[in-house]
């Protein structure tokens, strides 16, 4: 391992590893460091970095290098210096390599062993311990890419709210089965580009996809080992990076031009693309989760602490809650909307728990910075924002109170719809309200009714089929006791549980 490589102090901005066509710069924020290592590894199969090159530059706590002899594909992660000292709210680890939370691309998934967590699993201290062992064999890496690509004369299709059909679809779900797209193609981002997709969304009469995350995501640990995964995928870490394993292409690369050719290719069909996206945790789980990025990077900033700092804030029940009273989480949250919108030419996003994304103190807050940088936003103030009003904590159900320019899945509608269906009473003044545009929920606001994104299922609970076969949920396949999804789906079997 070498750290001869040439390097020169580079920029600040912007942040990532950005290659200028001569050489790349990289950019690493983190308040609290106190020296940050870039590691250059030569393939996915390595186990350890042939070069480590200490960043010679830091602006305003941002720590940058110009590397002239770097190229696209090059594969890096970090290694940051800092106190461990989880009840100060600081986890760094400079045993482990980290993925950049900038990386537009991931040439290697997460390894799971026991060196990918910065404390001995299995201490009696818990996360109090510090591991001293390498989990470069393991770690995820990033990849610098080339943006060039050729859109022709792709352009946003800024269909109006009042005619927006929106298809929610998993990229792999859709298409892994359908009989008409060829095999090899299955399950890929290609495959939404054939024309037997492109069919299928012409029969409908749809005039958007929503896409289920695909924001590079852990598959968690625990599910692994039992033989599961987490296949929705609303468990991200990489959110500039297109999800690798729905690509057919075998390069990092190559995920992101089979994005951008998935988006030019349905664009040409008239439809608009909308992402899922999950800005409101990250895939690190609580203090006993794993350290992949943020937590090593700069722990105490991008993370919502509790009182006592070593334990974090978990109003989305995945063990942690991004800090968004922090200016460097909201930056790094706008900096990925722009670049899918205006990289990745993206026509909207749909915010996965989006009341956790308000709460500046603790309450959820309607007038929260979040909201007042997207408003201003020439980029994101003209694309399609639809919030997913509710979160798990205190007073997260925030159904109608989302500021203007926010749609909103409307789970009132939902509700009302189910109800009616199965026949429980006094429904009917209730459903004439949501069919003819709930202005209850979104005048006073000065919203119009295309506000109310109407639903009656989603990805969330019960399918249309089990809503009229089933009274309860039946998970036990997913080998989590059946504790697992949502037990309230308003649901009516007809008299026999199960299909008949």
């Amino acid at each position: 391992m070498t750290s001869a490589a040439r390097v020169w102090p580079g920029e600040p901005y912007p942040l990532g590893a950005t290659w200028t066509g001569a050489g790349v710069n990289f950019a690493l924020f983190s308040a609290y460091a106190t020296a940050v290592e870039l590691c250059l590894f030569e393939s996915p199969h390595a186990t350890r970095e042939r070069a480590r090159i200490p960043l010679p530059e830091q602006t305003d706590m941002v720590w940058h290098g110009f590397l002239p002899d770097a190229r696209p594909h090059q594969l890096y992660g970090y290694r940051v210096h800092g106190p461990y000292e989880p009840t100060s709210g600081h986890r760094f680890n400079a045993n482990k390599v980290v993925m950049d939370p900038y990386a537009r691309a991931v040439a290697r998934p997460i390894r799971w062993s026991d060196e990918m967590f910065g404390y001995e699993v299995g201490h009696p201290d818990e996360d109090l311990s510090f591991d001293v062992r390498d989990n470069a064999p393991f770690a995820p890496l990033g990849a610098v890419v080339d943006p060039a690509f050729t859109w022709g004369d792709d352009r946003p299709r800024r269909t109006p709210w009042h005619n927006t059909v929106i298809y929610e679809m998993h990229v792999r779900g859709f298409s892994k089965l359908h009989p008409g797209i060829p095999e090899h193609l299955r399950g890929t981002y290609e495959a939404l580009t054939t024309e037997p997709a492109l069919e299928h969304f012409r029969k409908l009469g749809v005039t958007a996809v929503e896409l289920m995350p695909v924001h590079h995501h852990a598959r968690d640990r625990h599910l692994e080992e039992k033989g599961l995964t987490n296949y929705w995928g609303y468990n991200s870490f990489g959110y500039f990076a297109p999800e690798r394993r729905l690509a057919a292409s075998d390069t990092p690369a190559g995920a992101v031009r089979e994005f951008k050719r998935m988006v030019r290719a349905l664009h040409a069909e008239g439809l608009e693309v909308i992402l899922d996206v999950v800005y409101n945790h990250t895939a690190e789980g609580n203090h006993l989760g794993p350290t992949l990025s943020l937590k090593a990077i700069d722990n105490a900033s991008y993370y919502r602490l509790a009182d006592d700092p070593r334990y974090y804030m978990d109003f989305t029940g995945c063990g942690n809650t991004l800090n968004m009273q922090s200016p460097q989480v909201l930056q790094l949250i706008m900096d990925s909307l722009r670049y899918w919108v205006l990289e990745m030419h993206v026509d909207g996003f749909r915010f996965d728990l989006a009341s956790a994304l308000a709460r500046e103190l603790f309450d959820v807050d309607r007038l929260a910075a979040f909201f007042d940088i997207i408003h201003q936003d020439p980029v994101l103030s003209k694309v399609k924002l639809i919030a997913e009003p509710w979160d798990l904590g205190q007073g997260g159900y925030q159904v109608g109170n989302f500021p203007a320019l926010w749609t909103e899945w409307n789970g009132k509608y939902r509700d009302s719809v189910r109800s009616f269906w199965r026949g429980d009473g006094c429904t009917v003044s209730e459903l004439a309200t949501r069919l003819s545009g709930s202005n209850d929920l979104y005048a006073h606001g000065g919203r119009k009714p295309y506000a109310s994104i109407n639903f009656v299922t989603a990805h969330d609970g019960f399918t249309l089929h089990d809503l009229v076969s089933y009274n309860d949920k039946h998970n036990e396949q997913n080998g989590e006791d059946n504790r697992d999804g949502e037990n309230h789906n308003l649901s009516w079997n007809s008299g026999v549980e199960g299909p008949t």
